[in-house]
């Protein structure tokens, strides 16, 4: 499987590097846009909150989002081989 993390860290100074790495934990990642990651992993989508939750703080926000073959956008080459051959 395939999921989006996509987050929004409210505190000012917020130290990304903590979440960073408990994301990078999860499995097969990708990170070219800011504050969205996709990581290929065998996890599920609650699984994987519950395994980054301890690096954010109560007033951000963070959504984890199964994807599927449908996608679209415009980004460079690298990212689409990336997601091209992750397995959905």
């Amino acid at each position: 499987m395939v999921y989006l993390i996509t987050y929004d860290l409210n505190k000012v100074g917020q130290d990304y590097n903590e979440l960073y790495n408990a994301i990078k934990k999860t499995g097969t990642w990708w990170h070219y846009l800011d504050s969205t990651w996709l990581v290929q992993t065998a996890l599920s989508s609650n699984q994987i909150f519950e395994s980054i939750k301890h690096a954010i703080d109560n007033n951000d926000s963070v959504l984890i989002v199964k994807i599927t073959t449908d996608h679209s956008g415009w980004l460079p080459q690298e990212a689409w081989n990336w997601i091209n051959k992750a397995s959905y």
